[in-house]
């Protein structure tokens, strides 16, 4: 049995960028337990050019804008972590599909502003680059916590691995970077969580949960050439919104949100609904658009560390954050959530996930002495003076 001092559990954005502000402060005696095979949570990419992280052929899948400007945690990670940042393409007109029996109707487009940032490499880079600050010794993946046992010295975490076999950790705090709704569905907690404390968390949305992307990757961005920004909204489908989703220096792509409910997909063969897709575009953005190089679908509602039953349902909007720990009893401090949904500022963004593991991080006792410690040291009282 590992025992460490705190226990990370999901190694998404949250989880990666509290071990970060761990190893930054000089804590070193941590686990990030992941139970995917792979980091970045509910960051993903696709390439059609292999998957190394040096290449900027890399399309999210996943979340895929940011605004600086406003979520000014989250530029300022970028920028210490040199990541190139880019502006969402908005040039041009957009399209409207609102009848089968006329064609789509073209509409001045609109640019937001502030404006939506992208990053060179997709939003797998920010994932790859906080990997590679960290210590991967204390990384374990293909591990799903389903069990925290509270003891009168630690925390126990029973996780299982892709064949069955259960490991045990021992760890004195644990840091939750799993939505609410998954943790509290998929960890059996002993004793359990205060009534109250388990109903916020079972009762607030995952957010992107009931989505799915398509991605179709095409060799020249054909519809700038017509004026158009490659936006498109339809009231005829399958995909509801469109966007570009092209990259300096790599291939020219569009995707777009599927609009049909998650059950509906889910009966629907792959191959098919791609055809869908390619016919969509094609109606949309003329025949180039109907033979992409490759295309690509992610369905997030099928994704079990994403998505449970409840989250299949759609949802309007950003839920308000939960509480993130127990206020009495044994789970008080020992357990706290950190995962985006937590964030008071942006519930469910990127920018949340690093707001939330932020004042996660800070507000662990080990933190807190860490940095008073440094601060009091001599060599400290001399580089402030």
């Amino acid at each position: 049995m590992r025992t460490t001092r705190i226990a990370i559990v999901g190694a998404g954005l949250a989880g990666l960028y509290a071990a970060f502000r761990l190893e930054k402060s000089g804590i070193r005696d941590y686990l990030l337990l992941e139970a995917r095979d792979r980091l970045g949570g509910r960051i993903e990419s696709a390439s059609a050019s292999g998957t190394s992280p040096e290449t900027v052929d890399h399309f999210d899948l996943g979340p895929t804008w940011f605004w600086p400007g406003f979520q000014h945690r989250l530029g300022c990670l970028a920028e210490e972590l040199g990541l190139e940042r880019f502006a969402q393409f908005e040039t041009g007109d957009m399209l409207m599909e609102r009848s089968p029996d006329e064609p789509p109707t073209r509409l001045q487009g609109f640019a937001n502003s502030p404006p939506s940032m992208r990053l060179i490499g997709g939003m797998g880079a920010l994932a790859d680059a906080l990997h590679r600050h960290l210590d991967t010794t204390r990384i374990l993946t293909g591990q799903r916590v389903h069990h925290l046992r509270a003891t009168a010295s630690h925390i126990e975490l029973d996780s299982e691995d892709a064949s069955g076999r259960t490991m045990i950790q021992r760890a004195e705090r644990v840091l939750l970077a799993v939505p609410p709704r998954l943790a509290e569905g998929n960890i059996t907690f002993s004793p359990s969580l205060p009534r109250a404390l388990a109903r916020q968390w079972r009762g607030t949305p995952t957010w992107m949960a009931p989505h799915a992307k398509y991605i179709a990757l095409y060799d020249q961005p054909f519809w700038r050439e017509q004026g158009l920004s490659g936006e498109a909204r339809s009231a005829l489908g399958p995909l509801g919104e469109i966007h570009d989703a092209s990259v300096p220096g790599g291939h020219a792509a569009l995707f777009g949100f599927l609009g049909m409910p998650a059950q509906t997909r889910k009966s629907i063969p792959d191959d098919q609904l791609r055809l869908h897709c390619r016919v969509q575009m094609a109606r949309l953005f003329g025949p180039r658009a109907a033979t992409p190089a490759v295309d690509f679908i992610k369905d997030w509602a099928q994704d079990s560390c994403t998505a449970t039953a409840a989250d299949r349902q759609p949802v309007a909007q950003h839920a308000a954050a939960p509480t993130a720990t127990a206020a009495t009893g044994p789970w008080h401090e020992r357990l706290t959530g950190i995962a985006s949904e937590w964030s008071p500022g942006f519930p469910g963004y990127l920018a949340g996930a690093v707001e939330a593991a932020d004042l996660g991080v800070q507000a662990l006792p080990e933190f807190r002495r860490h940095v008073d410690a440094r601060s009091a040291s001599p060599v400290s009282s001399r580089r402030r003076s």
